[in-house]
């Protein structure tokens, strides 16, 4: 089932539900989905990778609004964003543990022979082709901050 399929099916389970913040989430799940598939010289059908980033960006945008809410002293704004977030989280592949990202990390550093800030570049390009999708690219970047500035 793709991810349009999968959108649409719980859709129709937040219409019956009345659930406002379900709804509002995925409508724009399917319109990121749309977009990606009308932008010029853009396939029919996104594939999974595409997908996975484009869910990835969602939830990246809400947590930030959240965030940025929080700080102004706006819980009532950002409750709704952090839902959303949730929602589209929902389709997006399990994510790994802190501990597990930071042990590919090390891998990858061990690969590449890193052992200053001034790697980080490519340290950080073979840790996200490897994370792409299970985890997201702050995690990974902290991580590669905190290991490399040893």
């Amino acid at each position: 089932m793709s991810l349009q399929d999968q959108v649409m099916e719980a859709m129709k389970t937040a219409m019956k539900e009345k659930n406002t913040v379900a709804l509002q989430a995925l409508r724009s799940v399917k319109s990121a989905i749309l977009l990606a598939q009308t932008e010029s010289g853009a396939k029919a059908e996104i594939s999974e990778d595409e997908e996975i980033k484009l869910l990835q960006k969602l939830v990246k945008q809400r947590k930030d609004s959240a965030a940025i809410y929080n700080e102004q002293g706006r819980a009532d704004l950002a409750e709704p964003e952090i839902a959303e977030a949730l929602v589209i989280e929902q389709f997006l592949p399990e994510q790994l543990s802190e501990e597990e990202v930071a042990k590919i990390v090390d891998e990858v550093i061990a690969q590449t022979g890193a052992s200053s800030m001034k790697d980080m570049g490519q340290v950080m390009g073979m840790a996200n082709a490897k994370l792409a999708g299970k985890a997201d690219g702050k995690t990974i970047s902290t991580i590669v901050k905190s290991r490399l500035s040893n």
